[in-house]
């Protein structure tokens, strides 16, 4: 403690013997009690260090009586200045609050002691007392009076008025805004029975059991009404929402009950005059509601048609081509004076025109999820790396294939040879946006999930995942949303039909699945196809069968096509092949051939889509009553295939050739051959 501490304190009556210096020390600092002296005589200020801190000075510097007048906030300074010149004249203590200003700027606030002492002449001589910073008390008094200022502005703008129930006096305390509310002047006195007497006689019950709820020492509930009253003075009826909690002293007595209450008049009428409004409303959107409804249908019937309109324009170009090699190459083959080598050729383009017409409408089908599928278990890791040849051949050499297979089969059901050509139709798009070189991955593993995007929310579940990346050019975020869209394509005219990703976007929707993409502009796309996965038992469940080869000599084919044209083909076909054949134009002829000579037949190859009995209810039939007799379907597009497949039929898609009917055929008698009983 320095000197000018201790000579201070002891000018303020802290003598030796009372208090030691290790214990005046102690006070001081443990108070923050700044020491000061004031020569009335030079105007010398004498301070303690601490002193100097409340100040906000430097403790090590001087610190004069004109730095702490001019400390004095401006609007204090001759407050200040006037109870100095009091306490010297009367002799009174100095004794006052003001605010300083340091020389960092900051707003303090200082409570300021002091005794005047004079000479033996009675000139004063000196002022010395001590400062205390009260910065902090004056804070929280002001942010006391600023939180009550608010509260009251408030409560006043929200017309929000109070009340208080002393039930042990039956004393109430109403101020003016809840008087109002029961219709009663401000300078009226108010008891207890103001209240229940300015109750609407139909609300008294319900408040009454509030009010009681409320007071109970038990249940001390939650006091929440709404009531009207009819006013003392005016007689107008008004409604109120109260709300209040009682007040319990330790022995479990209510002995207050407080709360708020708020005029809800204008809200009731409000309510009234919509509920009358509301019988109207209700009409009246339902009138809306239709009308936007027949909107929206003409709306989405314009869109439908503008999509039909587009796809029906995609499909008319594609087949017109397609047609235009098949006639000309006829008109050709009609030529008296042909060759042998220009025949070929023509034959030749006409199959194979007629192969792409076939895989159009395949991917047509596709993506519309309407292709009768041919499922089979199978392990999708080795079926990729199945294709990986192909895809090799397809992309070239200069682009590296990095084939990335699990390390654990992953089984899926679905059909293979539909996921063989999404790889291809991938791999191809791969190869164009990467101009023919880069490296394309192709990616297989086990997930849990499908991942959220974009308007899709995530997809729990066990899936297989192939995800195919490339090094290309990538796709602009407009074109994300379309691009699975058929006939949509940003290749140049002739490079591309737009079919391909739509057959992607089928097929896996219609395995269960779905398909993402992920691309940004100048590094490349990443499609990634999710097949549900499925359980092995270690054999996969599907008849194999051998070469057969050579020609259906003996063999009897009942076939039963309502088309005339494709009916006089598949016999043509079967003749040609060495079968025998007898058509039914329907399914009830093929029951009546069969029930007057099934022996005579070794197969039924049947078309699905016929009137009356369909091929899918002759074929079950058929699997009833002639167990042995194997059954092969036949469908360019069916409904009830797409949806629910070929019911474990043999399944041969139209258009088909002679060689795919030939090779289902020797399957069928293979089969026939394995399951048929001797005859008894």
């Amino acid at each position: 403690m320095s000197e000018t501490d201790m000579v201070a304190g002891r000018q303020l009556g802290l003598h030796h013997g009372i208090l030691s210096e290790d214990e005046l020390e102690f006070a001081l600092k443990a108070g923050r009690f700044g020491i000061w002296s004031l020569d009335l005589t030079t105007e010398e200020l004498t301070s303690s260090e601490i002193c100097r801190l409340n100040f906000g000075r430097d403790p090590t510097l001087p610190f004069s009586y004109a730095e702490l007048r001019d400390a004095v906030h401006p609007d204090d300074r001759e407050r200040m200045q006037a109870a100095v010149a009091t306490s010297i004249a009367s002799g009174d203590d100095y004794d006052i609050e003001y605010r300083l200003i340091t020389p960092g700027g900051d707003l303090r606030w200082a409570q300021i002691r002091a005794q005047p002492s004079y000479d033996a002449n009675g000139r004063p001589v000196k002022l010395s007392g001590v400062s205390i910073d009260i910065t902090g008390p004056r804070s929280a008094e002001q942010t006391y009076h600023d939180i009550a200022d608010r509260l009251n502005l408030v409560v006043e703008h929200a017309e929000v008025g109070f009340w208080d129930v002393d039930p042990i006096h039956h004393q109430l305390v109403w101020p003016a805004r809840t008087k109002a509310m029961f219709g009663i002047s401000p300078d009226v006195p108010v008891t207890i029975d103001d209240f229940y007497n300015g109750l609407h006689v139909d609300d008294r019950e319900a408040t009454s059991s509030a009010y009681a709820a409320a007071a109970d020492p038990d249940r001390r509930a939650l006091y929440d009404v709404e009531y009207r009253t009819i006013g003392k003075e005016d007689g107008l009826i008004r409604w109120v929402a109260a709300k209040g909690r009682g007040v319990f002293n330790d022995a479990g007595s209510c002995v207050r009950i407080v709360g708020t209450a708020i005029d809800i008049t204008a809200k009731k009428k409000a309510e009234e005059a919509l509920s009358v409004l509301n019988d109207t409303l209700e009409a009246r959107v339902a009138e809306r509601t239709d009308q936007l409804e027949a909107a929206h249908d003409q709306l989405r019937q314009s869109q439908k048609m503008e999509a039909i309109g587009q796809l029906t324009g995609g499909v008319a170009h594609d087949f017109n081509n397609l047609l235009t090699v098949i006639r000309g190459s006829v008109d050709l083959l009609r030529r008296p004076d042909i060759t042998a080598e220009r025949r070929e050729r023509y034959v030749n383009a006409i199959g194979e025109t007629a192969d792409r017409a076939a895989k159009l409408t395949g991917q047509l089908l596709a993506f519309a999820r309407r292709q009768a599928l041919s499922p089979e278990l199978f392990d999708v890791g080795a079926s990729i790396d199945d294709v990986g040849n192909m895809v090799r051949t397809l992309t070239g050499s200069r682009i590296a294939l990095d084939l990335k297979p699990p390390k654990v089969p992953l089984y899926v059901l679905a059909d293979r040879s539909q996921l063989d050509t999404a790889i291809v139709n991938l791999a191809i798009n791969a190869r164009d946006a990467m101009n023919g070189e880069g490296r394309l991955t192709i990616a297989v593993g086990a997930v849990s999930n499908i991942p959220a995007r974009r308007s899709h929310d995530e997809i729990a579940g066990d899936f297989a995942a192939i995800a195919i990346t490339d090094e290309g050019t990538g796709i602009a975020a407009d074109d994300l949303e379309r691009v699975f869209e058929p006939f949509y394509t940003t290749k140049a005219t002739g490079e591309g039909t737009g079919l391909g990703l739509s057959q992607v976007f089928g097929f896996v929707k219609q395995s269960g699945g779905d398909v993402t993409v992920e691309s940004q502009l100048g590094r490349g796309t990443t499609f990634t196809l999710y097949l549900p996965r499925v359980e092995s038992d270690g054999h996969l469940a599907s008849f194999e069968t051998r070469e057969v080869r050579g020609d259906g000599m003996g063999v009897c084919v009942l076939v039963v096509e309502d088309n005339a044209s494709v009916g006089d083909f598949a016999l043509a076909a079967l003749q040609d092949l060495g079968f025998d054949s007898v058509l039914a134009r329907d399914g009830e002829q093929a029951l009546a051939e069969l029930e007057k000579d099934c022996a005579r037949f070794h197969i039924l190859f049947t078309d699905v889509v016929m009137p009356g009995i369909g091929g899918i209810e002759l074929a079950q039939r058929v699997r009833a009553d002639y167990p042995h007799l194997p059954v092969i379907l036949t469908s360019g597009y069916s409904h009830v295939l797409a949806e629910n497949g070929a019911h474990g039929f043999e399944l041969l898609h139209k258009p088909y050739s002679v060689d795919q009917l030939s090779r289902v055929l020797h399957k069928a008698i293979a089969w026939h051959d394995h399951v048929r009983e001797p005859a008894h």
